[in-house]
């Protein structure tokens, strides 16, 4: 009897050693594939593939695109690009980043679920923030079996705790738990066929190779009044549930969460360009008075002395709604 074969796994933050911990413990004729989506910096080379080969039996490499996937080894999501599967090939997608990360957790999970719900498992690990919660629920939705990391357990546990909540994986369990488990998973045979969730497949082309028409936008959400953190375009609302996202058509993803961090962020760009504005204009308002005054043009430095004045107070405003917003995300990361 065919049995589950796929088993994909997301991490964030802290996954590194998670992962060197889980794959050290899998046997070397693990009867899978598994596919791994980590959070990669862009800017650097990773060694992930060597580290992961090294911390265990199974053989790790950067996925190539339209690779044949074999069981008993690991594929990893490169920088830059989305890590989908398709049938039993690996496609490596050009689409726009996801929760602010290319590559991002959820498409491959979504791919996945399109593709070969019933043969897979899916698991998230530790992690900031809350990508791979969609995907994890979406690949549970076609048939795959979901499990998360115990919140408790993560080095960071933001990332599970959102999968917990909003995916209701089938097990929450303990890293030193997970190799057991997934040896035991991948030997239950291949789940039923179940109705693919309506928008999937759009979702996947659009990891795959970019935005989708505002037409086809619209049948898998519906606009809502704010604008894309990214590109500034119109975002679509998509509710799964108590689980709700943001999308624009060119492609750009977010949690209801990650959208609130995205405009905050764009906030304090705003107000830091608005601080450096007003201090160049305090610095040649303070100019002015002092020539006027050297002058003996009293009306002209009294009028330039009321203008620094509120010039000032309103840099000052701007510098403690900035410092106010610091405090918070500080006592978030705290907490």
């Amino acid at each position: 009897m065919p049995h589950r074969d796929i088993v994909t796994i997301g991490a964030s933050a802290g996954g590194v050693e998670a992962l060197r911990f889980l794959v050290g413990k899998l046997p070397a004729k693990f009867d899978a594939s598994v596919l791994i989506t980590m959070h990669l910096a862009e800017d650097f080379p990773s060694t992930l593939d060597h580290i992961l080969t090294r911390a265990g039996s199974l053989p790790a490499q950067f996925a190539r695109e339209n690779e044949k996937i074999e069981r008993g080894r690991i594929y990893l999501a490169p920088p830059k690009r989305h890590l989908l599967l398709s049938g039993d090939r690996l496609e490596l997608g050009h689409g726009p980043r996801e929760n602010n990360a290319r590559p991002a957790i959820d498409p491959m999970f979504r791919s996945v679920a399109l593709c070969c719900g019933g043969r897979s498992v899916g698991v998230v690990l530790s992690g900031m923030l809350g990508d791979g919660a969609a995907g994890l629920r979406a690949l549970k939705q076609c048939g795959g079996l979901s499990v998360a990391q115990k919140p408790s357990d993560a080095a960071f546990p933001e990332m599970p705790a959102t999968a917990v909540r909003r995916a209701l994986p089938d097990h929450v369990v303990g890293l030193a738990e997970l190799p057991a488990l997934l040896k035991k998973l991948v030997q239950q045979p291949v789940g039923e066929a179940l109705p693919i969730p309506h928008g999937l497949s759009f979702e996947v082309e659009i990891a795959r190779s970019g935005g989708l028409t505002m037409k086809e936008m619209d049948r898998i959400g519906r606009r809502s009044v704010l604008a894309c953190p990214d590109c500034h375009g119109v975002m679509w609302e998509i509710d799964e549930g108590d689980l709700v996202r943001y999308r624009c058509h060119v492609g750009h993803a977010y949690t209801a969460e990650l959208m609130k961090y995205a405009i905050d962020e764009n906030l304090a760009r705003a107000l830091g360009s608005a601080l450096r504005a007003l201090d160049e204009r305090i610095a040649i308002t303070e100019k002015l008075h002092a020539k006027a005054a050297d002058l003996r043009h009293n009306n002209s430095a009294e009028w330039w002395q009321r203008r620094l004045d509120d010039t000032r107070r309103e840099a000052e405003v701007i510098r403690e709604a900035i410092m106010r917003m610091e405090r918070i995300g500080t006592e978030k990361v705290e907490s």
